[in-house]
């Protein structure tokens, strides 16, 4: 579990067809071999560790679903490392479990603040609402604005300085995934339950008082 507040922008040094290779320094402190790490908002195993990068392997499955088999040598990408019980949980409760892909529509400047608009599917956005959570390549943001088809955020000055977001580009592809919430509460309206309320999305995790 992770919370979407990005602790470090790593630098891809190597790339094959089922592994990356990271520059990173401070995500590495008080990791392990096995240990997970959230990269590009993506949860991945750390199998090999020095102290100054680590290696993760790459799944099909996870090449399918996110933007990591785009990768070159030199691309930034975001990292964060498991939330702790010491952690504040300053974003949201984030999986890093990516739910599909969107692409950037629109990139506006307006102020101090850099509004982007991304596209994504019909079955992704069905769990996107004003004012909600969403995670991009990792990053915790709230939906300013929604379509049938896009949703927009605002990336503020500290957000554009430590992730990788502020050089995101119209085409651009980024991982997506949505609040985990909106997931069980469909669930539990399709099966019929009428009993999730407030204290029991506390009780079980989902909200953090």
């Amino acid at each position: 579990m992770f919370t979407g507040i990005i602790e470090e922008i790593g630098r891809v040094t190597q790339v094959s067809s089922n592994k990356l290779v990271i520059a990173a320094g401070k995500v590495l402190r008080g990791m392990e071999l096995g240990g997970s790490i959230s990269v590009n908002g993506t949860c991945l195993t750390i199998t090999n560790l020095n102290s100054n990068s680590f290696s993760v392997d790459i799944t099909q499955e996870t090449l399918k679903r996110t933007n990591l088999g785009l990768l070159h040598a030199g691309d930034e990408l975001n990292l964060e490392r498991p939330l702790t019980l010491d952690k504040p949980l300053g974003g949201h409760l984030v999986q890093a479990h990516v739910d599909a892909t969107g692409r950037v529509a629109s990139v506006r400047q307006e102020d101090e603040t850099i509004m982007i608009r991304f596209e994504a599917s019909p079955e992704m956005m069905r769990y996107v609402v004003e004012k909600g959570f969403i995670a991009v390549d990792g990053v915790s943001l709230t939906v300013v604005a929604q379509d049938t088809g896009s949703f927009q955020v605002a990336i503020v000055g500290y957000t554009r300085g430590n992730t990788t977001l502020g050089r995101r580009r119209v085409g651009d592809l980024v991982n997506l995934e949505v609040d985990i919430i909106a997931k069980y509460v469909e669930r539990f309206s399709q099966t019929g339950t009428s009993d999730v309320t407030l204290d029991f999305l506390q009780e079980h995790g989902f909200i953090v008082s």
